[in-house]
């Protein structure tokens, strides 16, 4: 029986003969390699101390076991700790993986390699990658991994033969030099190289059996297994349209960047005309103004004074300008629920037909001089959903240094989708120029913080790794349910928050603190900012949550200067209670009071540089020019006083060699 640490177990199947194991992810084949080998002759036994049954028959003289689908040997569950303890007895292992995903299948190949046992590896389903515009160089893969390499297509018995004429060959491969060195350091306590190397990496069941208490390596293990399977993969795969269906052609397009950068303009393009110009135009025209402010605002008020007075404390709170039954429904619902139902319509379709992922690809490039990969593209891009989401999200970036960059940056720079709409429909009021003005801004922001903050946080941004489904027409079904749940989600977070919003402006307006306030702020509304001294209401408002700020924006009177402005100040501006909460439980304290406080600084001091550029320059190019140039003087002194050493890993070994 195993322990319950999940110890190894020594299985009594094929006692004192030889095994051969099956081993590969979920949904490579190897059930048709398992049939062919075993043919009827099959048996089923109970692992110990589970519910899970083992495959296992006869080929030859070998004991040929099956195991479960799994991406890593571990013992994180029953399916791993069975894979793992199956193939730590294995004399030879048949590595099955799929053409498809060869990035994400040779992560356990190269695991599996690392523990010592003879490997086999044969690549499943290269029809499907043919199809699909995928070229594998097999025999640059051999010699790479250092085993046999057989191409198959189970499924219609081809490669079976050339899989079993291989099986005589398998040997050990290419085993990390330095990990090596670590396995040996080992092998006085655990003679078996295979739990050996996984009690470096952190396998609690085997680390309690031999009493290993010192620090594992896990993520250094992982992170050079992951760079060696990188380099494997850019070495030995090549992707063509020759010969591929249309979708793969367009896939293979929109990663390419002298097509996928016109391709991704072109449907940010149709995103700001269906989101910024007919949602934000038409669509709230009809349902906030027609709708709440014509027929349902005067509904309530009629119904409220005939037992509440216009001018009580009451009657203000509840239907006056900031009313907690007009202004706080009509804004939720009339303004910004079309906006967020339009966005995550939108979003979902992006999602459902395989474009992001193909995102997160074609800007790795360029994220990585803000010190991130092309996978923080998926936390940004539903940044513009949610912040709050969207920071939970930044769990699958692979370092701390990672999470850290882009949640700042989420907080910073990118406005959700209630924001945005209201951003959107006040931009599409005014001259492309400031339109301009505005995009430059942010986006002048976000790469100067990125870089700087690239420059002054140690290490580096980790290497690509991500699956990029085939392009198909997305499912209405899906894209309605999606947008469906989270725009009721948005309605669930936002009306109580909304409803504080109003309340606190409320009191504030009852009590005359908010005209103390607004006097107060002038300083830095009217003489930094350029602004009427009423957008302190909108600053206030924005505490609470930054679409509530944005969306008082829409009521006010402004010259386009002071619009771009005030955009781009609550753009910068801190964002709603929600995220700050998340923002505190996914950091330290101190440093989500730093990166909250820092919002602040940033927000104003970039708004009133751009107003104080403005009325001297009078021009919107000038005064792009002018603050780009400033953003670009900033970056370039954070490289000359920079603390960051250089990176000298590019330089380094090797990551394998043939272990003799």
């Amino acid at each position: 029986m195993t322990t319950c640490h999940g110890a190894p177990i020594k299985l009594d199947i094929g006692k004192g003969e030889k095994k051969l194991v099956l081993a590969g992810n979920p949904n490579v084949g190897k059930s048709v390699f398992f049939n062919h080998l075993t043919g009827m002759y099959v048996d089923v036994s109970n692992y110990p101390g589970t519910t899970l049954d083992i495959s296992h028959g006869r080929y030859k003289d070998w004991v040929v076991m099956d195991t479960p689908g799994i991406y890593g040997l571990s013992s994180f569950n029953d399916e791993e700790r069975i894979a793992r303890d199956v193939i730590l007895q294995a004399d030879k292992v048949l590595n099955i993986v799929n053409a498809l995903h060869l990035e994400r299948d040779l992560f356990l190949t190269r695991q599996i390699i690392d523990t010592g046992v003879p490997v086999v590896v044969a690549v499943n389903m290269v029809d499907e990658a043919k199809r699909r515009g995928i070229q594998i160089n097999f025999d640059r893969l051999q010699e790479e991994l250092g085993v046999p390499v057989i191409p198959s297509v189970a499924v219609k018995g081809k490669g079976l033969k050339e899989v079993e004429a291989a099986l005589p060959q398998a040997c050990i491969g290419r085993v990390n030099t330095e990990l090596a060195a670590e396995i040996d350091k080992l092998s006085q306590a655990i003679a078996n190289r295979g739990e050996a190397l996984l009690a470096l990496e952190g396998d609690e069941g085997i680390r309690a059996a031999y009493g290993i208490s010192q620090k594992d390596k896990r993520e250094e293990i992982y992170l050079n297994r992951r760079e060696c399977v990188n380099e494997i993969f850019q070495a030995v795969v090549t992707e063509t349209t020759q010969g591929a269906n249309f979708s793969t052609k367009l896939g293979y397009w929109m990663v390419r960047p002298i097509t996928g950068i016109p391709i991704l303009a072109a449907v940010l393009y149709f995103m700001y005309q269906l989101i910024g110009v007919w949602v934000a135009g038409d669509v709230v025209g009809f349902t906030e103004e027609t709708i709440f402010q014509g027929y349902y605002e005067p509904f309530v008020r009629g119904i409220l004074t005939g037992f509440i007075a216009p001018d009580s404390i009451v009657g203000q709170i509840l239907y006056g300008e900031f009313g907690l039954v007009t202004m706080t429904v009509t804004y939720v619902l009339g303004l910004l629920l079309p906006l967020v139902v339009a966005f995550y319509f939108f979003l979902s379709t992006l999602e459902d037909s395989g474009y992001l992922p193909r995102v997160a690809a074609l800007t790795d490039r360029v994220l990585n001089y803000v010190g991130l990969n092309g996978r923080a593209i998926i936390p940004l891009i539903l940044g513009f959903g949610c912040v709050t989401l969207a920071t939970i999200t930044t769990r699958l970036l692979a370092s701390e240094r990672e999470k850290r960059i882009a949640i700042f940056l989420l907080g910073l720079t990118i406005p959700c989708s209630a924001q945005l709409g209201v951003i959107t429909g006040i931009l599409a009021s005014i001259e492309p120029g400031f339109v301009l003005m505005y995009v430059l801004i942010i986006l002048s922001i976000l790469i100067a913080v990125g870089m700087i903050m690239d420059r002054v946080i140690p290490g580096r941004s980790s290497d690509l790794l991500i699956e990029l489904p085939p392009i198909r027409l997305p499912r209405l079904t899906n894209v309605l349910k999606k947008t469906g749940i989270k725009s009721f989600a948005f309605v669930k977070e936002a009306f109580p928050l909304f409803a504080l919003g109003s309340l606190l402006i409320s009191v504030l307006q009852v009590s005359g603190a908010l005209d103390v306030l607004q006097e107060a702020l002038a300083p830095l509304t009217v003489g930094w900012l350029g602004l009427p001294k009423e957008s302190a209401n909108v600053f206030i408002m924005g505490l609470v949550r930054r679409d509530f700020g944005a969306a008082g924006l829409a009521d006010m009177t402004l010259a386009p200067y002071q619009a771009v402005v005030a955009l781009a100040t609550i753009t910068l501006f801190v964002p709603c209670v929600a995220s700050v909460l998340v923002i505190f439980k996914e950091r330290s304290k101190k440093e989500a009071l730093v990166m909250w406080f820092s919002t602040w600084v940033i927000a104003f001091l970039v708004g009133g540089v751009v107003a104080q550029l403005y009325a001297r320059l009078e021009q919107v190019y000038l005064t792009v020019a002018a603050f780009t140039g400033l953003m670009a003087l900033l970056v370039g002194a954070s490289m000359l006083f920079s603390r960051r050493k250089a990176d000298v890993t590019a330089q380094s070994a090797p990551c394998c060699h043939s272990e003799q």
